[in-house]
């Protein structure tokens, strides 16, 4: 039987000290730390490849931390589990970059560089830490002008197969952005990801989770209201609900574009979303959103902390960035809701549908509201303040109604709308 290795702890090997002779303190799975005579910690990863003993090593500490070790193992091991050498990867890489040759890891990481600032903070890290699990344990090492879309088409169905059809379709989109970049600086001719049109099956339309529940949506809020995490945040998810806008715009949203004394939202007409088969490469149109009291409340309640800024919901770590586009969905995971049970963009659903079978309010109404394209009888598309008192009342209808399921009242069961309606 194995012997078992208690992991090391930050403070164990911060307080390492010197001896007569180097020694080795084991972290597990074939990480350890060797202390030297002269006071050097050096990161060692011992395995074996082919029946034969390897070893690599990961830096010095303090530049290599415990947490980064461990890191650095984990993605070794992978390598080393599908057969891959990380040395031979290792040696490769710096031989690619030496020679000016361009390996695919050193141009993806270059493209990411380039462009991840960008992007928020959570997409470019979702970004290589796509490329880091499913790209460049198989391609990393190879001079992209050589990889083949054969060779592309097996990385990708190799996510595919573990049931992650989606993220597969994202990486090629990710490996089609790369290998331009590489043909743009001169590193590549063609690019093999384009080749692949169809390779893949089609990624199935899902819905967002909503509550269409009363019963269940009275839970939610109420829950909400004791959530007990950042104020901003708190405040965010007390507003989406009552104005049932999309996340992006949502967290985007500026103090420049509320008129709390009106009561009014103007998002801009660049913030607003492309309809689906518009053939012009054009923003949305600008929507008016009613603000009802509650929601003029909320704001107000917010105005003291981030009203000196340009953001209404900023991010926690700057001022000078929206609130993350994860927020809100990990928020309410903190809540105890999966994500199969509520999302951010669900409050658009779940308002739909409790307005048009429980209030009973105009159809037509409620798609203007959601800033879907609605027309009038010839065909032209209402502009933005078209039956703005109807929505005003309608809003504040939908913020009483809800103030009435947190406070318990009598819930009113959906059901299909009759022939006289």
């Amino acid at each position: 039987m194995a012997k078992s290795i208690k992991p090391l702890s930050a403070t164990k090997v911060k307080k390492a000290k010197p001896a007569e002779k180097q020694y080795t303190l084991f972290d597990g799975q074939g990480l350890f730390l060797l202390v030297t005579p002269t006071g050097s910690k050096l990161w060692r990863f011992k395995y074996r490849l082919n029946g034969k003993p390897k070893l690599m090593s990961f830096g010095a500490y303090p530049e290599v931390s415990l947490e980064q070790a461990r890191e650095k193992r984990t993605a070794a091991r992978k390598q080393v589990a599908n057969g891959i050498d990380p040395c031979v990867v290792r040696r490769a890489v710096k031989e690619s970059q030496a020679a000016g040759e361009g390996s695919f890891e050193v141009v993806a990481r270059e493209w990411h560089q380039k462009f991840s600032s960008t992007w928020s903070e959570s997409h470019a890290k979702t970004q290589l830490g796509r490329m880091e699990r499913d790209l460049f344990p198989w391609l990393g090492d190879r001079p992209i002008v050589e990889i083949t879309s054969p060779e592309l088409l097996a990385v990708l169905r190799r996510i595919e197969s573990r049931g992650a059809l989606e993220t597969a379709h994202r990486v090629k989109t990710i490996c089609g952005q790369i290998f331009r970049y590489a043909i743009a600086t001169g590193r590549a001719e063609r690019d093999p990801a384009a080749d692949l049109k169809g390779a893949l099956p089609p990624v199935q339309a899902t819905h967002h989770a909503a509550m269409t529940k009363p019963g269940d949506l009275a839970d939610l809020l109420r829950t909400i209201d004791a959530y007990e995490g950042s104020h901003v945040v708190r405040c965010a998810l007390r507003f989406a609900p009552l104005v049932f806008v999309r996340p992006g715009e949502l967290r985007q949203a500026e103090w420049s574009e509320f008129d709390l004394d009106a009561g009014e939202w103007n998002i801009p007409v660049e913030r607003m979303k492309l309809p689906k088969k518009t053939k012009i490469r054009r923003a949305g149109e600008a929507h008016l959103v009613p603000l009802s009291k509650q929601a003029v409340e909320i704001l107000r309640d917010l105005q003291p902390l981030t009203g000196d800024g340009l953001y209404v919901f900023p991010s926690v770590r700057s001022a000078g960035r929206p609130m993350s586009d994860n927020t809100i969905n990990a928020a309410l995971r903190r809540l105890g809701y999966s994500k199969d049970e509520a999302t951010g963009h669900g409050f658009r659903a779940t308002a739909r549908t409790i307005l048009d079978e429980v209030l009973q309010v105009r159809p037509d109404l409620i798609e203007h509201q959601l800033a879907h394209s609605v027309r009038d009888p010839l065909g032209r598309a209402y502009n933005r303040t078209s039956f703005l008192p109807e929505r005003r009342e309608m809003m504040q209808l939908w913020a009483d109604y809800l103030d009435g399921l947190k406070a318990g009242a009598k819930v009113i069961p959906i059901s299909k709308r009759t022939a006289s309606k």
